[in-house]
């Protein structure tokens, strides 16, 4: 792995609460079980692709999330339709389902999905967009790809972090696939994700970082009581409003940052002492991308 590639400072031990108890077993064998068969009959039924309307995908996706003992509040005006480049911070697998839920989607991801259990046939059969993150020069083939998707009339989803956070604070969005919007001339639909629990505080059970297996994850969310997914959609940046990827990665980004406060303050807040040193983890050095004829920081990209 390269160091040019984009990380987060969270990890399960430092960022993520637990969940559950003995008791809560039974109901989390169900809900697994559920999310087991939906996302199988998703599987079976992909290769009808078009043939399915959006709206039927749209209920299937949100079911995915409801079966996992989730609740979905979305709010905000319905994407357009047409080529739509729709992006997102990311911080957990559910993120995936919940932005089907707001419009049907080829998605950007990354090779090592393909290798997940179950979720990475369903991706790969649903028309993903798949990126080598350890291949710089790979880069500009991906971004014409996603152009040329753009252009025939296709959504795509990206999550331009390129890693996932703990939900309490989020990375910079990094500007290299706004250029497939440039390129294409359509617009950039902003989505804002967060989970809490029922009652309004903030929770990062949902959260998929770090060293975190995907069974992990999942577990911990179906374990989970009162998990609320809240998917805001944005308003939508028209094309030709911004000049170029650089202020366009900036006007998508959900302003979630905080003024002062650091995510190792976030962490260290709700740690006990004993804890500490784990939570002060600085984020990873600059990210690094390429243009066709250099790499360059994936910050100046």
């Amino acid at each position: 792995m390269s160091v040019w590639l984009p990380s987060a400072p969270c990890t399960p031990g430092a960022c993520v609460e637990p969940t559950g108890s003995a008791t809560a077993v039974p109901r989390a064998v169900v809900r697994l079980t559920g999310v087991t068969l939906l996302v199988l009959t998703g599987i079976v039924l992909a290769p009808l692709g078009g043939l399915i309307p959006a709206g039927l995908v749209r209920r299937w996706c949100r079911a995915i999330v409801r079966a996992a003992g989730v609740r979905v509040r979305l709010t905000g005006a319905a994407a357009p339709t047409g080529g739509l480049l729709m992006v997102a911070n990311h911080i957990s697998w559910l993120d995936i389902p919940l932005l089907g839920a707001v419009r049907p989607a080829r998605m950007l991801a990354k090779t090592e999905i393909r290798q997940w259990p179950v979720a990475g046939a369903l991706v790969a059969r649903g028309g993903a967009l798949f990126i080598e993150r350890d291949r710089l020069r790979a880069l500009p083939e991906t971004v014409a790809r996603i152009a040329d998707a753009l252009r025939d009339g296709a959504a795509v989803v990206a999550f331009p972090e390129g890693s996932t956070w703990c939900g309490r604070a989020q990375g910079r969005f990094h500007r290299a696939v706004f250029q497939a919007a440039l390129d294409a001339g359509v617009p950039v639909q902003p989505v804002r994700l967060h989970y809490r629990i029922a009652g309004g505080a903030a929770s990062t059970a949902p959260a998929f970082v770090g060293e975190d297996t995907l069974f992990a994850s999942v577990w911990r969310v179906v374990s989970a009581r009162g998990l609320v997914a809240e998917v805001e959609v944005l308003p939508v940046i028209p094309p030709g409003t911004h000049p170029d990827r650089r202020s366009l990665a900036r006007a998508a980004e959900p302003a979630t940052h905080g003024p002062t406060r650091t995510h190792a303050a976030l962490v260290t807040r709700d740690q006990a002492p004993s804890d500490r040193s784990r939570a002060e983890v600085r984020p990873a050095s600059g990210a690094r991308a390429v243009r066709p004829d250099s790499r360059q920081d994936l910050e100046r990209a």
